[in-house]
């Protein structure tokens, strides 16, 4: 449950308060029948506490609504009441005041804090009530009675010149504390009206700037993380829920992941960023798209067609992480075959050093045979001519 709530410090103390604020018309399925209420605590004494809400109402007091709804033609009126409720065991005093309405960062309805009013909170007028006085900045400043309710009257006077579609306001009550209080922080609570310029109605969703990036896992078996980012946009004049998926798939539809979100409440003519992760395979090329269906958002009427908006996204999913396994496996199964043939030439050589060597020492040892063969023989042949008969040196 989202409340218009706002904390600001005025001094150099910072105290944390809680605010609450009854919440629009069927902008939270979980909204209880009751309205809540604030409490806020503007000195350190828990016994000096204050507690109020702010709250739909009929002239005679507060009538069940959880929020202002009404739809107006260009250049007509409305009233309406809220009724101010001061729960404490003292009187308290408010500064109650119209604002636009705006949804915050987080998907929240809120109320300008800047006190500036351009669009549906600018035909926003309060009316008088009893021992109020105006306040500076627009609406008026009361005192309410412990344990009192203050109706508030109010008109909605739309200019003749607006254009159909929904402008959100709302009105606050915003607790005045006195000079003397030791911190100074501003706390409010609020209700919503939920204004409706009668016309055509226009609800369409539109994605721009959708963006791709791929973050690889340096894992190779695990997968790479794909981040989408895209811009739903509320190119109508009503507010839209939006259900958006972002869809991407591999070659022939390879490992097909999606990613889906989805935002409560987008008002017309503003936009939110969605941003989605995808575990996603590595197969070089990754393409889908990003699909953004509208819808009717809590208790509003539509007569509009919902169309869905669709657009295409491709990236880049390249598998570094595989192609350097892959490069590592090619260069160990290169370098072992390398390394063996290697040393398979190296055993070779020294096989053929170790034959060369004994082969030379087998000549040798041939040749020191051969010549100690012939040294005998040419001896023998000698002492063969010494004992031939007729010899000179025979006697």
């Amino acid at each position: 449950m989202s409340f218009v709530n706002l904390t600001r410090t005025l001094a150099l103390v910072v105290v944390a308060c809680c605010a609450t604020a009854t919440p629009a018309a069927g902008a939270w399925a979980a909204a209880p029948p009751s309205a809540p209420t604030a409490q806020v605590e503007p000195t350190p004494d828990p016994a000096a506490s204050t507690t109020w809400t702010i709250e739909p109402a009929d002239a005679q007091g507060p009538d069940g609504r959880i929020s202002l709804r009404h739809t107006v033609d260009p250049g007509g009126s409305v009233s309406d009441h809220v009724s101010l409720t001061n729960f404490s065991t003292r009187a308290a005093t408010f500064a109650v005041y119209a604002g636009d309405g705006v949804v915050n960062g987080s998907g929240d309805f809120d109320i300008r804090t800047d006190g500036v009013a351009e669009d549906g909170g600018s035909w926003l007028t309060l009316g008088a009530v009893e021992g109020s006085a105006p306040r500076p900045a627009g609406g008026l400043v009361v005192e309410v009675p412990a344990g009192s309710s203050v109706l508030v009257p109010l008109t909605v006077a739309v200019p003749q010149d607006a254009t159909p579609g929904d402008h959100p306001a709302g009105v606050v009550a915003e607790l005045v504390q006195g000079d003397g209080s030791t911190v100074q922080l501003a706390s409010r609570v609020g209700v919503r009206l939920h204004l409706r310029v009668a016309g055509d109605v226009v609800a369409t969703l539109r994605v721009t700037d959708v963006h791709a990036t791929w973050s690889p896992s340096w894992n190779p078996f695990a997968r790479g993380t794909v981040r989408v980012e895209y811009v739903v946009e509320n190119a109508g004049n009503v507010r839209l829920g939006s259900a958006s998926s972002a869809v991407l798939a591999g070659p022939f539809g390879a490992g097909e992941v999606s990613a889906s979100a989805t935002r409560r409440e987008i008002l017309p003519g503003k936009a939110v960023t969605v941003a989605a992760e995808l575990a996603t395979w590595p197969t070089v090329r990754s393409s889908g798209s990003v699909t953004v269906q509208p819808g009717v958002v809590g208790d509003d009427e539509l007569d509009a067609a919902l169309v869905t908006a669709s657009t295409g996204v491709s990236v880049w999913t390249v598998p570094w992480s595989q192609l350097v396994l892959l490069v590592l496996v090619v260069g160990a199964l290169v370098g072992g075959r390398w390394a063996r043939r290697r040393r398979a030439v190296q055993f070779q050589a020294r096989v053929d050093r170790a034959v060369a060597q004994a082969r030379a020492e087998a000549a040798d040892e041939v040749r020191s045979e051969v010549g100690v063969c012939a040294g005998v023989r040419s001896q023998a042949e000698a002492g063969a001519q010494t004992d031939r008969p007729g010899h000179p040196d025979v006697p």
